[in-house]
């Protein structure tokens, strides 16, 4: 399908990284946003930019017949989704199709198979694949997990169908904890997907996460691009990635690969897409499922393989056949990623909002920055934590590893805290070093390391302050212009495409929190999903007694002693401050 101007429906750094890609290929980019990213960075760089809702995503980033209302508006004849959102969403594809407007990804059918992890489950073993054990119906109530668990033996993995990114999947390791971690994933996957459903499979020990990059045309040609190690992880989500896998051999390799390449032309697959395996101890390995997108770590496959590949999903769903084969496909040289997350590490990876007061990338030789902030951007809770993605390359992996090394050492993002330090923690860890790495790998050996590192006072973003400019943004209508002060009053406007540098900022100021033995204080600003106790209940120190929701994670608030719940302040559904008091015990 031709088409001149692309939506970009997404934001932060991957909504730039798509654009970039587009311009190179001469293509006129139009950028969405909340009210919450009014100022960000993605909104600046597009030649177009429309306002499309309040900050939470379900008013915003996931209003289907907003985005594509926008797209007729702008123009725009194709929609790059990124990852998240509505990049896997079946219904919005077919929205597009119907209205003539080309979506950058694979066909609705393909996802409806490949996308659902419970599909892929079925079109791997018609395909020879091999699977975890575990179901290939959806598992409807606790009692037949509880079953399932019997069955297959503890731990057992308790999984959302639909979307990715650890979001909706809940392990438990005895019976007792399957009635918890099977709420928990359904309420994940409902929130983050519009989708409860649910499976169960055994969950493999102390795996190596193993993942193939795939490119399809519409003609019939598949490629794989080699794998990616992303081992590394934290809450089943993933935090460094790097390509080649320490231990993925050139047949094992191969192996994979073809694997991957039956399951694509199993379901007619068209552009780019990830399949995952686990790579078990013993040197089997096992499909797991598909992300039919493009992924957060492709930059390391795009560093070794010197190929475009968001520029390659543009130009396959402009109708181009694959321009190269899988023979002429090499691997050169190491690349690792670090995903740089507005988190705290010390406190059990924590979300961690406020201001950035001084910012600066590293720069140099085989380092590249993916990233979507700046000085003075404000880290809303509505949505990923990620901030940026910080890459380098070296000709061996001991190369790569101390480039890494430098530039995290390089890089200064101050006034909230980020996973930085783990990085630094991480890469001086001899186990990491020599490739030893699986996804037990934090709490093998950084566990009590990272309870040493200083833990950070939660803090909450000021009101912003208006300072003097002669240039301003405004919105008429939902779209973003650039207007200048003239006098007393503005000007038409001069710029109808892009929004102007932003002028407002605001100093990031600590809150401190009540340390309280009585009381159980919330540490992050987000939404109650779950209340765990009542009025007069009996609790035991650590017990979890609420869940909160930040940057799309579920974090559970303890406890700080045993002791009898005297006040219950919060209610599910309600937002809260960082530093409330949920809770408090009988003195």
């Amino acid at each position: 399908m031709s088409f001149d101007t692309v939506l970009i429906a997404n934001r932060g750094e991957i909504a730039l990284r798509v654009m970039r890609a587009c311009k190179e290929l001469g293509l006129r980019t139009v950028a969405v946003y909340s009210e919450a990213d009014r100022d960000a960075l993605h909104v600046r760089y597009a030649d177009d930019a429309f306002l499309i809702g309040p900050p939470p995503a379900v008013q915003s980033y996931l209003q289907t017949e907003t985005i594509l209302d926008v797209a007729r508006r702008s123009g725009a004849g194709a929609i790059h989704p990124g990852y998240g959102f509505l990049s896997e969403n079946t219904d919005f594809v077919r929205n597009c199709d119907a209205a003539g407007i080309a979506f950058i990804g694979p066909t609705a059918d393909a996802m409806d198979l490949m996308g659902g992890k419970i599909h892929a489950r079925q079109v791997a073993l018609r395909a020879n694949v091999p699977l975890v054990p575990g179901t290939t119906e959806a598992v409807e109530s606790v009692a037949e997990a509880l079953s399932l668990g019997e069955e297959y033996g503890y731990p057992i993995a308790i999984k959302a169908s639909a979307g990715g990114g650890g979001r909706g999947l809940k392990v438990a390791y005895s019976a007792e904890e399957v009635e918890f971690a099977f709420e928990s994933a359904r309420r994940e996957a409902e929130a983050a997907f519009k989708n409860g459903e649910l499976f169960v499979e055994k969950y493999v020990l102390d795996p190596r996460h193993i993942e193939i990059q795939v490119l399809a045309d519409q003609y019939g040609n598949v490629v794989y691009l080699g794998e990616r190690d992303c081992s590394v992880q934290r809450r089943h989500q993933k935090l460094i990635e790097e390509t080649p896998s320490p231990a993925v051999s050139p047949e094992l390799r191969s192996a994979m690969g073809d694997c991957a390449l039956r399951l694509c032309r199993e379901t007619k697959y068209v552009g780019a897409g990830t399949l995952e395996f686990l790579l078990a101890p013993d040197g089997q390995f096992y499909f797991l499922e598909m992300n039919t997108r493009i992924q957060v770590e492709h930059t390391v496959t795009e560093m070794v393989t010197g190929i475009d590949l968001v520029q390659a999903q543009i130009r396959i769903a402009q109708g181009e056949k694959l321009w190269f084969s899988q023979e002429e496909i090499q691997l050169r040289g190491h690349s690792i990623q670090c995903r740089i997350n507005a988190e705290d590490a010390a406190a059990g990876f924590r979300p961690a909002l406020g201001t950035i007061s001084a910012y600066t990338e590293p720069k140099g030789y085989g380092v590249r920055v993916d990233a979507g902030v700046e000085q003075g951007t404000v880290i809303p809770p509505y949505y990923d934590s990620m901030l940026a993605k910080l890459v380098t390359w070296g000709a061996t992996r001991s190369e790569a590893l101390q480039r890494m090394r430098r530039a995290l050492n390089d890089y200064t993002i101050e006034g909230i805290t980020t996973v930085i330090p783990f990085h630094k923690l991480a890469l001086a860890e001899p186990a990491f070093e020599h490739g030893d790495v699986t996804v037990s790998f934090i709490p093998r050996y950084l566990e009590e390391k990272l309870k040493q590192l200083p833990s950070a006072t939660p803090s909450a973003a000021e009101p912003v302050a208006e300072q003097p400019s002669r240039e301003l943004a405004v919105e008429v209508n939902g779209r973003r212009f650039t207007v200048r002060i003239a006098g007393e009053g503005l000007n038409t406007p001069v710029a109808n495409t892009k929004a102007a540098t932003p002028t407002r900022r605001s100093a990031n100021k600590k809150r401190e929190v009540a340390t309280d033995p009585n009381a159980v204080i919330c540490p992050i600003q987000g939404t109650i999903v779950a209340i765990k106790t009542s009025v007069g209940a009996a609790v035991e120190a650590g017990q979890v007694v609420f869940v909160v929701e930040a940057m799309k994670m579920e974090n559970e608030i303890a406890t700080p002693r045993a002791g009898t719940i005297a006040t219950l302040n919060g209610e599910v559904g309600k937002s809260i401050e960082a530093g409330s008091v949920l809770a408090t015990l009988e003195a």
